[in-house]
């Protein structure tokens, strides 16, 4: 166990290794027909292919992109010339990875609106199933509302508790988890309610973690950054949310686990990346002991979906869009982006 866990933790240094973030392209069926629809193509097998591999076969893209979270049915997936996607990724040096959770369902027992995610039963098969393929590390995202008489310590813990049980099945599994407690934006919250919420998701989740004997130094955390909610008036500025963000991640963070790649929530383009620059700056300042990095999905695609729009002739002007983004959002993780 000593030598895989030894294996898992290099796996995990290298997906955050300097100037690297990961493409979150694991969108369900339903979501990835939603932006596919946004850009009216019909939501096929052959259209998801021939988006994701637009995306996959983009030079240089290495250079940003140390691994991509991939869908089931993308990970089982053959390119146009069959090359197994797989194989597109890992030629180029990128490690390839699988989203296993079953999706978030409603919370008997929580209150109303609260979300519990499914997908433990029969999870160790599927793991050994997915590493077969080629998989080499996994994710998970927990969902947590911020609302009235929300979130309840009930959702909390038993999120807390799935994530870790996940984890665990990963490790012996010979996959590097990705642990995703996601507090969403949605809602009118301040700032100073979105730091409370997920420094007690944190707090619970890295107890489980430790209760479960999840190794810290063979997982990587995918949090929300700490952001006022999507309603808020007088939204907190890049500053704050970096000092609170960092704050959050030092008072719950294990030192030995070897990055923190951010989920983008939402935000637009611009928030996602001049966000990620103020907390790589405040990392530096306080000498924080993790990599600080990203795992985006919109916060890459939306500009190269938009320049793909279905059309096989528009694949250049697409991975221009996808590199540029990759190279901007690098640099943001490396706190050297300027919007000038």
């Amino acid at each position: 166990m000593a030598s895989n866990l030894s294996e898992l933790a290099a796996t995990a240094n290298a997906l955050v290794a300097p100037a690297k973030g990961i493409l979150a392209a694991d969108e369900s069926t339903g979501t990835i027909g939603n932006r596919l629809k946004s850009i009216n193509v019909e939501n096929t097998e052959p259209a998801r292919r021939a988006y994701r591999e637009m995306l996959f076969r983009t030079e240089g893209a290495a250079n940003y992109v140390s691994g991509v979270i991939l869908f089931d049915e993308t990970l089982r997936q053959a390119a146009a010339d069959e090359t197994p996607m797989v194989n597109l990724l890992t030629d180029q040096g990128i490690i390839p990875g699988i989203k296993v959770d079953a999706g978030a369902k409603s919370l008997a027992g929580g209150a109303n609106g609260e979300l519990v995610t499914e997908g433990l039963d029969g999870l160790r098969e599927r793991l050994a199933e997915y590493r077969q393929i080629g998989a080499r590390f996994a994710k998970w995202r927990a969902v947590i509302t911020i609302g009235d008489g929300m979130p309840t310590s009930t959702c909390i813990e038993v999120n807390a508790h799935a994530l870790a049980r996940y984890a665990a099945l990963c490790q012996e599994a010979g996959l590097v988890p990705i642990v995703e407690p996601e507090v969403l934006m949605d809602g009118g919250h301040s700032i100073e309610r979105a730091e409370e919420v997920t420094e007690a998701t944190l707090r619970e989740v890295f107890r489980q973690l430790a209760a479960q004997n999840v190794d810290p130094e063979a997982i990587l955390l995918k949090p929300n950054m700490v952001v006022s909610g999507y309603d808020q008036s007088n939204r907190a500025g890049a500053a704050d949310v970096a000092e609170r963000t960092v704050r959050v991640f030092q008072h719950t963070v294990p030192a030995s686990m070897p990055g923190i790649v951010f989920l983008s929530g939402g935000q637009n383009d611009e928030d996602a990346i001049v966000n990620l620059q103020a907390i790589a700056e405040r990392g530096i300042a306080v000498k924080a002991p993790w990599q600080i990095s990203y795992s985006y999905g919109r916060g890459l695609q939306a500009a190269p979906l938009k320049a793909w729009g279905g059309k096989p002739e528009n694949v250049p002007a697409a991975q221009a869009a996808f590199l540029e983004r990759c190279r901007l959002t690098s640099a943001a993780r490396e706190a050297t982006y300027s919007a000038n």
